[in-house]
């Protein structure tokens, strides 16, 4: 016998036959993502990739790391499982962009209940879509099978990257000044944040999730489906654009906890609230909620997925560039001399 196989393992719950066929059928989804520096396939021990550092004179890596969190529960119970690895993707990408650097290569884990290949095959190609979207290849990933562990129908989706950019081009918060443009890049929705509040405000596990809402014009599930935006080539456009001296994801902890993680000591961003963009599906969750205004900016991105400050006479480059790329970002606020990180004004 040739083909590995065990049914001592498979009796104690472990199909590594599935493992084999779900390789097979996410390849196709895999491929989608190389880039020239790929150098492996699927299937080896470790992803290989080649970066391009023609030009750079000190080239720096840059890892960021991260899971798709609660929102996955919405997927397992839609039965709906191509999109959160968009959302697993962005978590990652979207934070290393904030240094500066172009993500190259992304690699994932799935942690799952019983090893179904279709359904571990539709998970990756979201996160395979996420790749493309950032412009970084797929170069690998693990597929556990956790009976006993786990539920059958459940599974946890998480994963990093990694990217690169010169040391000379990496974000530098010393250089922010009082007068500099606070830029608001819109969100798609919730993102991937805050989905434990989200999941109990609108008790999920019993709701109708296929029954459209009013005030949303859509099913309640595919507005929390909704995948995280990702800023990556945008970003990219707008540093070559302007002068950006400092760029935060607002994942979790929303305004308050992220903004401040560009901004030096002595300095502190001032946002105008009635400036804000915010989609609908905020207003029906505060509302249905009773949950205070200032816990909204605090958890969730509030419609605004990354925030973006530059010197302001090079704002208006800034938003081109990101207007060019489909992103309709507009100013917000500035930054001022404060002790005070974030005002909400």
């Amino acid at each position: 016998m040739t083909e590995s196989h065990s049914s001592s393992y498979a009796a104690a719950g472990v199909d590594i036959e599935a493992g084999y066929k779900g390789v097979k059928l996410m390849k196709k989804h895999v491929e989608r993502t190389f880039t020239p520096g790929v150098l492996s396939d699927i299937g080896g021990f470790g992803g290989l990739f080649a970066p391009d550092i023609a030009g750079m004179k000190k080239p720096v890596l840059v890892s960021g790391t991260d899971g798709v969190g609660t929102k996955q529960r919405l997927a397992q119970l839609m039965g709906k499982h191509d999109t959160v690895g968009i959302d697993c993707v962005a978590m990652c990408v979207n934070d290393i962009v904030c240094c500066g650097a172009k993500p190259i290569f992304f690699l994932d884990y799935i942690a799952i209940g019983k090893n179904i290949p279709e359904k571990v095959a539709e998970l990756v190609s979201g996160v395979a879509e996420g790749c493309v979207q950032a412009g970084c290849a797929l170069i690998g990933g693990e597929t556990a099978e956790h009976p006993g562990t786990m539920a059958p129908d459940d599974y946890d989706l998480a994963g990093f990257s990694v990217g690169i950019v010169d040391e000379e081009k990496i974000l530098d918060q010393k250089r922010m000044q009082a007068g500099d443009a606070v830029i608001a890049l819109p969100s798609s929705g919730i993102h991937s944040n805050g989905y434990s509040l989200v999941r109990k405000v609108f008790d999920v596990e019993h709701a109708d999730l296929g029954a459209v809402i009013p005030e949303l014009g859509a099913p309640l599930g595919d507005v929390l489906l909704t995948p995280t935006r990702i800023y990556v080539k945008p970003v990219l456009a707008a540093l070559e654009a302007a002068d950006v001296r400092g760029i935060s994801h607002i994942t979790g902890g929303g305004f308050y906890e992220n903004i401040p993680r560009c901004i030096p000591d002595g300095f502190g961003a001032v946002i105008e609230k009635a400036a804000v963009r915010t989609p609908v599906v905020f207003r029906v969750l505060q509302e249905a909620g009773n949950i205070p205004e200032r816990d909204m900016f605090n958890t969730f991105n509030m419609g605004v997925g990354m925030t973006m400050i530059v010197r302001p006479d090079t704002a208006e480059a800034a938003l081109a560039a990101l207007r060019a790329q489909g992103v309709d970002a507009y100013v917000i606020g500035e930054v001022r001399t404060s002790e005070e990180k974030v005002a909400l004004c």
